[in-house]
């Protein structure tokens, strides 16, 4: 979607089923194209697509890429973005752990990066250019030598040299944004700045770090964080950080007692991570590697000193505190009333609930289609009242 200030919407498909190229179509068909008819039936519709490994070598094959640019214009949609995170299965089987593998140390996330960069400068417009969001760089588990570390500096650089080879020949816009996460090797603004100083001592003058590289800054994440938005934000521009994508999204806040701990339960699923960060009454913070972890600890009696609970599991923007939580949409809106102000810090906006099947089933009474349509009307309300708003 198209709004003012050169600024794109769209939703990430990976909240839908897309193990490979057909399954991932038929989403696009039978719920993306349903979404655009409620909320933006005649104008220019952007998707946010997410591709895994299979599914990428199928799309890039010619013929496939051919018919898909074609259905886009049939269905006047158009993408802007990639979701390049997760390369393997994403629903129905876990995941945890393994959506950051292959990491940045391993040429099969350079290859697969690249080859997403190659269909989106196949299918991305002129004039909005192409983002893909990616790992931040691996698990701080995985991480255990400087080699490690210079090997993702490396493979990163790689990518960025790809990708600027791309936009020449193009004369498209394209970048790439890691998306810093809870326990992750990138999870802080602080870490980001520090590794994007190293990336740039790697080659002090070259300048395609600061228009091919950047931040996917998901609201989630950061909140989970603790960190202020606007600090955040600010602190990234200073450094001259692009902010390649701004990921929409809202985490789970709690008052972790044990009425509270036993009522988290059904979110303490088996497919995705979901890491809480607790922060003691005197501003200590503590991590726990996954919701499950905090659960049984707290019922040990190890969380006598947590006060507040901050726990990466994505809730539905338009999501009300409940007696069990609240979420941490004060930090989106914080966010989006920065881009207002700063409309041109970016340009790429997604909204990232991709939790639809592992919510309980209190929480999913409805279609799919439904939840992201009351997502479109939270967010462009919201927007709107910063002064950014649809143009068609």
């Amino acid at each position: 979607m198209k709004l003012s200030h050169n600024i794109h919407l769209a939703y990430c498909t990976n909240i839908h089923r897309g193990s490979d190229w057909e399954e991932t179509f038929r989403s696009l068909r039978d719920n993306t194209l349903r979404v655009k008819e409620l909320v933006s039936p005649n104008g220019s519709y952007a998707i946010g697509l997410r591709l895994g490994d299979l599914a990428s070598r199928e799309l890039a094959q010619p013929d496939q890429l051919k018919q898909f640019k074609l259905w886009l214009s049939e269905n006047n949609c158009y993408v802007f973005t990639i979701n390049g995170f997760p390369y393997g299965e994403f629903h129905g089987t876990r995941v945890k752990e393994d959506v950051y593998s292959p990491d940045w140390t391993s040429g099969k996330r350079v290859e697969y990066t690249k080859r997403l960069f190659d269909i989106l400068a196949e299918i991305a417009p002129f004039d909005c250019g192409g983002s893909v969001s990616t790992v931040p760089c691996s698990y701080k588990e995985f991480i255990t030598s400087d080699d490690q570390i210079s090997t993702m500096r490396r493979n990163l650089w790689e990518v960025i040299d790809y990708i600027d080879d791309l936009s020449e020949i193009t004369g498209k816009d394209l970048h790439l944004g890691v998306e810093p996460e809870p326990l992750c090797y990138l999870e802080t603004t602080d870490e980001m700045v520090r590794f994007y100083r190293d990336m740039k001592s790697d080659r002090p003058h070259d300048l395609k770090l600061a228009s091919r590289f950047g931040i996917n800054y998901d609201t989630c994440h950061l909140a989970v964080e603790y960190e202020d938005a606007v600090d955040s934000l600010d602190l990234l521009v200073r450094e001259g950080i692009r902010i390649s994508k701004l990921h929409f999204s809202s985490a789970m806040q709690v008052c972790p007692n044990p009425r509270v701990v036993k009522e988290l339960e059904p979110y303490a699923e088996d497919i995705y991570f979901h890491q809480v960060i607790a922060r003691s009454g005197n501003g200590v913070l503590r991590r726990y590697r996954d919701l499950p972890d905090a659960i049984r600890l707290a019922a040990q009696g190890h969380a006598q000193d947590d006060d507040e609970w901050r726990i990466h599991f994505h809730l539905p923007l338009h999501c009300l505190p409940t007696e069990i939580f609240s979420t941490t949409i004060d930090h989106l809106q914080s966010v989006i009333k920065y881009l207002g102000q700063n409309p041109d810090v970016c340009s790429h906006i997604e909204m990232e609930t991709y939790t639809w099947e592992v919510l309980p089933d209190s929480m999913r009474q409805r279609d799919v289609v439904d939840q992201l349509v009351d997502e479109y009307k939270w967010t462009l309300s919201k927007l709107a009242d910063q002064g950014v708003a649809p143009l068609n």
